[in-house]
């Protein structure tokens, strides 16, 4: 019998409806506070609690290991147009962030109310017990580490170092592939059980359908605005183009991962007249570097969970968190996930997420990463269109002759 290999989506609103339906047993049948059904989620919560724990330990050296190598290969490229699309790619998805805050703090504080059971008949349920396991260092300590280590790594001669990170980053990579990617359904289900079993599932619910539907308009808005700057770079119309990217669009949706689209964006990047040039550096770096998809969706989801449990997002908090997302998203391995991973850790640090918020995160982005990845893989090629438009003119200003050169050749004659 061939065994049927669901995909991380399937699994993650399989986790999710199991969840709900085990936390919602107690109230269906009346039994909240049976013995065995509050064992039944207090275990499930322990189980949250010691992924937690360990998801923790793991994300600091997940930022150090990506960011830093990140930074040694890319700082090792310094021609012009290398830092043009570095340099568009970083504005793209910051642009994206603080237009997602816009949208988010003047629509969501009259959507989202805060998430809190009156009911007295649920209980809360602790864990079993809990381990304590500091990471290696803090969040800011990895970013700031991963800096140093980076761009000394760029600047330095020997590859010793660089080997020795780029061991470790396999080794995450590794463990985040085999081990944390496939818990995750069952994290979530863990964690969809307590909210159910404490009565705050139809608002939780609800916040999730009101974020997933503004997220995806936000993202297919956001592709309209950057064909629109490069309609207006260009002097062409880029809209007509799209109808040749769709192919990479949805191949994105099947993979949830930009590298693994490299190949059919950059054959629609070749019918779409980017000469192969650009298109063979510009593609494949922007899948690493342009992430405005994920932005999108991890600012509003932070601005909604932030408000479903009483905390007011403010345009001082979000400025910081907004640009470090630009630099820290460069760590999303190409795997599906990768992005809220390596987001997580500022997320946590800056705005002092909870176990349940961090599961809350994890859950909104995995289930849009399909989107949030076709919407990055289809903004490249607009990035793709307007460094194609300043090489080809950079070609002709070079081939065009001196005309004070000129000028002189024919006084002469």
């Amino acid at each position: 019998m061939k065994k049927v290999n669901l995909g991380l989506l399937p699994r993650l609103i399989l986790g999710i409806l199991i969840g709900m339906l085990i936390g919602s047993l107690g109230g269906w049948f009346g039994i909240s506070d049976n013995v065995v059904f509050v064992y039944l989620i207090k275990t499930l919560a322990t189980f949250s609690s010691l992924f937690s724990v360990f998801l923790k330990f793991m994300i600091p050296l997940l930022i150090l290991s990506f960011v830093s190598v990140s930074l040694a290969e890319l700082g090792r490229k310094a021609n012009k147009l290398f830092l043009i699309t570095l340099g568009l790619a970083y504005v793209s998805t910051i642009i994206a962030g603080f237009i997602a805050y816009g949208v988010g703090s003047f629509t969501l504080p009259n959507l989202i109310t805060t998430i809190n059971s009156s009911d007295a008949t649920f209980a809360t349920f602790d864990p079993i017990f809990t381990i304590e396991v500091d990471p290696v260092f803090g969040i800011m300590t990895a970013l700031i580490l991963s800096f140093v280590l980076g761009i000394g790594m760029a600047n330095l001669k020997s590859t010793k170092l660089y080997d020795i990170m780029k061991d470790i980053q396999d080794i995450v990579a590794m463990t985040l592939t085999k081990v944390i990617i496939p818990v995750i359904p069952y994290y979530i289900a863990a964690q969809f059980s307590t909210i159910a079993a404490t009565g705050e599932l139809w608002e939780t619910v609800k916040m999730f359908a009101i974020l997933y539907i503004m997220i995806l308009c936000l993202q297919w808005v956001f592709l309209a605005v950057e064909f629109g700057t490069a309609s207006i770079w260009c002097k062409k119309n880029e809209y007509k183009k799209i109808r040749n990217i769709l192919p990479a669009y949805f191949t994105a949706l099947g993979t949830q991962s930009s590298a693994a689209t490299i190949p059919v964006n950059l054959e629609c990047a070749y019918k779409n007249g980017v000469s192969e040039d650009v298109a063979n550096f510009c593609i494949p770096l922007c899948a690493t570097i342009h992430l405005a998809g994920d932005t999108i969706c991890l600012v509003l989801g932070t601005m909604g969970i932030m408000l479903s449990v009483g905390m007011t997002p403010t345009f001082a908090g979000f400025v910081p968190f907004i640009l470090m997302l630009g630099v820290t998203m460069v760590a999303a391995p190409g795997v599906p996930g990768g992005g809220v991973m390596a987001a997580l850790g500022i997320i946590t640090s800056m705005f002092g997420f909870t176990d349940l918020m961090q599961s809350l995160i994890i859950s909104l982005h995995f289930s849009q990463d399909s989107f949030g990845t076709a919407a990055n893989v289809t903004g490249d090629q607009a990035i793709s269109f307007i460094v194609d438009h300043i090489d080809r003119k950079d070609n002709d200003k070079k081939e065009e002759p001196d005309d004070a050169f000129v000028k002189e050749m024919e006084d002469a004659e």
